[in-house]
């Protein structure tokens, strides 16, 4: 009599094993994605304050009538490229991510460019209106810098265990994707500053 139900005991501990695995499983992927959803979301808040300084910042530029039109060009075009791109992070695919961060990294190199334009034009250096931008932008892009850290710190160990057996079939079963990296842009290692000469004042 034991015989007879020792096999479908067996089979129906081994299934609720199973199951007890593949749901804790998805849960712990399911949290672990949740934390690189919030520290997305972090990011794209800084990004944010970035891109409400620019529009004073190109406006406080333009203020010298010789100034280079095709270099604020640049700065507005990258701006509108970034913030037309509406990004939730729990549901983009890879593709869109990957968009996301290339706009950004856009709006990072046109910024990194008008402000070493800047340089010589000590008459938009000396304004109050100027530095105090400047002082703004530099709090941000360093925040910047640490959310993107922060988001790349949370992104590394789940897309790692993504690719992990036996983990890699149940994030493939229910659509779990990587998150790609945000990577330093050439040139922009460094928050973007302003250096000020000795002899400059605020007006």
């Amino acid at each position: 009599m034991k015989s007879k139900w020792l096999v479908p005991g067996i089979i129906v501990a081994v299934i609720a094993v199973l199951g007890l695995w593949i749901g804790g499983t998805y849960n712990s992927l399911v949290q672990q994605r949740e934390t690189v959803v919030t520290s997305f979301g972090n990011l794209q808040t800084q990004y944010q304050r970035r891109a409400d300084l620019i529009p004073n910042l190109v406006n406080t530029v333009k203020g010298s009538s010789n100034f280079e039109q095709e270099t604020l060009n640049q700065v507005v075009s990258a701006r509108a490229k970034a913030t037309g791109i509406s990004v939730d992070a729990s549901t983009a695919t890879p593709e869109q991510m990957q968009s996301y961060i290339d706009a950004q990294n856009g709006v990072t190199s046109s910024l990194s460019k008008l402000l070493a334009v800047v340089e010589s034009y000590p008459d938009i250096k000396s304004t109050a209106a100027y530095q105090d931008l400047m002082s703004q932008l530099e709090g941000t892009e360093n925040r910047i810098q640490v959310a993107r850290s922060d988001f790349n710190n949370t992104a590394r160990p789940y897309n790692a265990r993504l690719q992990t057996f036996p983990t890699n079939l149940i994030a493939g079963l229910f659509g779990f994707t990587q998150r790609p990296y945000f990577q330093a842009v050439a040139g922009s290692e460094a928050a973007p500053t302003v250096q000020f000469d000795n002899t400059t004042t605020a007006q």
